[in-house]
């Protein structure tokens, strides 16, 4: 048998470590028998690192997701990762509609109309949930936790979620739908995602460079490892149906810190006061967002799939460490 995937979104930084991960195989695909991968096409506006186009397996799709889908083929399984991050959906609601919502119905009718009913992965995201001003704050988040965004980017995930759920429901594809949590410490360059400063306050300080925390230091936040994240989303792909479960999206389990206890792991592991380059300016905008967001999870469905949360945000820098030597 061979096994076509395809990862939209495939050049970006969690779309280059799945495309990785993919291609050193084997993947058991929905509980099946563990399979080399013969194709891996890799769809974003740029083109992926060179060590994946040197890979005879793999496709670069360059381009709008509308132009690329139609060359997709007829995989066997599409991880779902592209989109407008959240302060840029924020910003310009015309533009997240468009690539959140209008892409991903793309995605799944590119999958429903290519007769495999595919797996596909859609990464959602922990905004789904946020804190009603009518009800209040939203307290720890469960399985069973009533999403309620606040945000245009949280909506547009959420209306993600219910697509893949009814595709699924209609037995056009075979959906799972993981809702990511923050992502740090990311390499590379600042984004327009509101919880960017999460990576910047320890990559920027690390290069012996300035950076900001548009949030004060007590702020509660909920963060992933890259490692972690990417175990989500293997594990979302790889379990069969039946232990999958639910089509209602599944909560990654999160690490709950704070930005003051990010600076003060910093300098633990660093043994200097690295954190010194770190400046506490207060954005409204950023902080309203990030604070509207939970912190504090519960994640049993995770764990009975054998996800866990990293144990500590020391732990987290010293993998970036150890990962971005230069």
């Amino acid at each position: 048998m061979t096994l076509r995937i395809a990862i939209t979104g495939g050049a970006g930084f969690i779309g280059t470590l799945l495309a990785r991960r993919l291609l050193a195989g084997p993947v058991a695909l929905a509980g099946e028998s563990p399979t080399e991968i013969s194709e891996l096409a890799l769809l974003d506006l740029v083109t992926p690192p060179a060590d994946l186009r040197s890979d005879p397996r793999v496709r670069p799709l360059v381009g709008d997701l509308d132009d690329v889908l139609a060359d997709v083929g007829d995989p066997h399984a599409i991880f779902h990762l592209a989109g407008v991050v959240s302060g840029a959906a924020e910003k310009d609601f015309d533009l997240g509609m468009h690539t959140n919502v209008d892409g991903t119905r793309a995605v799944l009718e590119r999958a429903r109309h290519g007769g495999q009913s595919p797996v596909v992965v859609f990464s959602s995201s922990l905004a789904v949930f946020g804190s009603d001003p009518a009800i209040g704050p939203i307290g720890v988040v469960d399985d069973d936790t009533l999403p309620r965004p606040q945000s245009s980017y949280g909506v547009q995930k959420f209306i993600g979620e219910q697509l893949v759920a009814d595709y699924t429901r209609k037995g056009f594809i075979r959906g799972r739908c993981v809702r990511l949590m923050t992502v740090s410490v990311r390499p590379g360059k600042p984004n327009a995602a509101a919880s960017s400063f999460m990576s910047g306050m320890i990559r920027e300080p690390l290069a012996g460079e300035a950076a900001a925390c548009p949030v004060p230091p007590d702020t509660p936040i909920a963060l992933s490892s890259p490692r972690c994240t990417l175990d989500g989303l293997m594990r979302a792909a790889t379990v069969d149906d039946t232990t999958w479960g639910s089509r209602t999206a599944m909560n990654l389990p999160a690490l709950t810190t704070t930005p003051a206890e990010m600076a003060e792991a910093l300098d633990r592991v660093t043994g200097t006061r690295t954190s010194d380059l770190i400046d506490w300016s207060d954005d409204p905008a950023i902080a309203a967002i990030v604070r509207s967001w939970p912190a504090r999870f519960h994640t049993p469905r995770a764990s009975m799939l054998g996800l866990h949360a990293e144990q500590s945000f020391d732990h987290i820098i010293r993998a970036y460490i150890a990962d971005n030597k230069k």
